[in-house]
């Protein structure tokens, strides 16, 4: 399993913090870094994969197909995306409630590792995405906030990491419906943290 932080956007500089601080990472990388996005994806259609596993997976309405690839040539990068080892290429289709899909995802890495490891490290880092970001997303409403000065955002965004980890450590596996029990009753909130 990876040890380093899977990332799903940064900055050359945070990325060279990271490298700096004695850690590693695994950056995703999107539309929003467009020669880095095209040049992974020249790479994994000119060359051969280091390694690459294929893996499926059913569920009951979603049936998926992952091949993750592995590429070490890392020529061509900006020298400014500070220790990037590999590049990685992941592809999942399959069907979704009867409907086709298919997706290509990038990542870039300071690590060297098996397209193995590299899978379950994404798949780890997507079941943390299900299980907080996207909560503090949608039901906690982080993404359309309209407090934007100072500290104010990470702090705010603190303070939901923490009343989320008390509604989960006190069995709430629903965020939704642990908001609605415990909405208007202080002596429910209060109960929460003693």
């Amino acid at each position: 399993m990876l040890s380093s932080v899977l990332i799903p956007y940064i900055t050359k500089k945070t990325g060279k913090i990271i490298i700096n601080t004695g850690n590693d990472y695994v950056i995703a990388v999107k539309d929003n870094q467009p020669k880095l996005h095209s040049h992974i994806k020249r790479i994994a259609a000119m060359k051969k994969p280091t390694s690459r596993v294929i893996e499926t997976e059913r569920t009951r309405d979603r049936f998926t197909t992952r091949v993750v690839e592995v590429f070490h040539d890392v020529s061509g990068i900006d020298p400014e995306w500070t220790g990037i080892k590999s590049l990685i290429k992941v592809e999942r289709y399959g069907t979704r409630k009867g409907k086709k899909y298919h997706e290509i995802v990038c990542y870039i890495s300071s690590l060297i590792c098996t397209a193995k490891e590299f899978a379950l490290g994404i798949r780890g880092h997507w079941g943390i995405e299900n299980c907080l970001h996207w909560v503090k997303d949608v039901v906690f409403k982080e993404d359309s906030s309209t407090i934007l000065l100072g500290n104010a955002p990470v702090n705010l965004s603190l303070i939901r990491s923490i009343a989320l980890n008390i509604l989960r450590r006190n069995g709430h596996t629903s965020i939704t419906i642990a908001q609605r029990f415990i909405s208007h009753d202080i002596d429910k909130l209060l109960a929460l943290v003693e």
